[in-house]
């Protein structure tokens, strides 16, 4: 099960550089199931997943399972829409938690998003977000990736403005 909340970003929190990132390359196969292929990417090491999510938008049922290069490049072929590029930083939060926040670039450059993830709803009713978090947008579809996918070029202008207009970032 995961069981995450989306933020928009007021502000980049102090140098990124110093925490954990990699970049994320993801394109999606269906979106009924939502079926995702990921690539990442961390120095030398690619690491590659096709990924299972159901409907939902606090909470969903999530299988990864870890594909070969060759799974991953001929899935590729078959991916409709966009693809998926960000940069992704694992910020460190209270009582355990971490915010995975995301640079997109490609098409959707200009987006900064942070998603946090939850051991259960209760913790993410109670959660607080950190200074640097603004506008939560775990319930706008927009900001699913697997719908982000979908976007025309206009539709991706529109969400950029749209996220340029409610941050400061």
């Amino acid at each position: 099960m995961e069981i995450e909340k989306k933020y928009l970003l007021k502000n980049l929190p102090g140098d990124l550089n110093n925490y954990t990132n990699y970049t994320i390359e993801q394109a999606y196969l269906s979106d009924s199931p939502v079926v995702r292929i990921r690539k990442r990417l961390s120095g030398e090491t690619k690491e590659f997943f096709l990924t299972v999510k159901s409907k939902g938008m606090l909470s969903r049922e999530e299988v990864e399972t870890a594909i070969t290069i060759s799974a991953y490049n001929n899935f590729l072929q078959e991916a409709k829409g966009n693809i998926i590029i960000k940069q992704r930083y694992i910020i460190p939060l209270s009582d355990g938690l971490k915010a995975e926040l995301d640079i997109f670039s490609g098409a959707f450059d200009g987006i900064i998003m942070a998603e946090v993830e939850f051991p259960n709803e209760e913790c993410a009713k109670k959660f607080t977000p950190p200074h640097f978090f603004g506008d939560e947008v775990t319930f706008d579809s927009r900001f699913h990736n697997s719908n982000m996918s979908k976007m025309s070029e206009e539709e991706i202008s529109d969400l950029i403005h749209f996220v340029h207009s409610e941050s400061s970032c």
